[in-house]
């Protein structure tokens, strides 16, 4: 008899690693920079790939990108950008590497402007997820009107990799909108996060 919790379909049984982000981290809200500015940068590293390869190269990205650290990778020079091209641990795509770096500054200069990732992000929700109900047959969208609205609004700030799809995804990721079904065990207490 199978007693493991019903999980959205997409939660791969087989990797600790996944099952661990889908019940303690994937659409749980979040508002600390550091771990905003992270998961910009990994959802667009994702781009053309699985999220499950990204997630087992996320530790070797900590390390790589000085643990996400945007005053140090904004002013990564062309070594740094060549050591990054030759670092297996991570996606060595000469675009998603200097889009990283692009997206440093720019999340610098919005901070400089007085605003913080956090206070960006969750102004488009009014600071309260989006709660969505699918089921398992029904499958989440890939992108919404607000994920390109969203999209839109950053590029025009200068950040990179950040098209509808992939800023539909970041979205779940940090718990801007709950998109567990609603069979899975983790779609009650991420609803009750919102209030807590």
């Amino acid at each position: 008899m199978n007693t493991s919790p019903i999980r959205c379909g997409w939660a791969n049984p087989a990797n600790p690693l996944y099952l661990s982000y889908h019940d303690d981290e994937w659409g749980v809200p979040c508002h600390d920079d550091r771990h905003l500015f992270e998961m910009l940068i990994l959802e667009g590293a994702q781009a053309g790939l699985s999220w499950e390869t990204i997630l087992n190269k996320r530790e070797a990205y900590r390390a790589a990108f000085d643990h996400f650290d945007a005053e140090k990778i904004a002013h990564y020079d062309g070594t740094q950008q060549s050591l990054l091209l030759q670092n297996a641990g991570i996606v060595r795509n000469r675009l998603k590497i200097a889009a990283a770096i692009a997206n440093a500054q720019a999340y610098l200069k919005l901070r400089d402007s007085g605003i913080s990732l956090d206070q960006y992000l969750w102004q488009f929700v009014d600071g309260q997820p989006i709660q969505n109900a699918w089921s398992q047959s029904t499958a989440s969208p890939t992108s919404t009107p607000l994920s390109d609205a969203i999209s839109k609004d950053l590029k025009k700030r200068g950040f990179k990799f950040v098209g509808t799809t992939i800023i539909y995804a970041y979205m779940q990721a940090v718990g801007l909108v709950n998109d567990h079904c609603i069979d899975c065990f983790r779609h009650q207490p991420v609803r009750k996060l919102a209030n807590a």
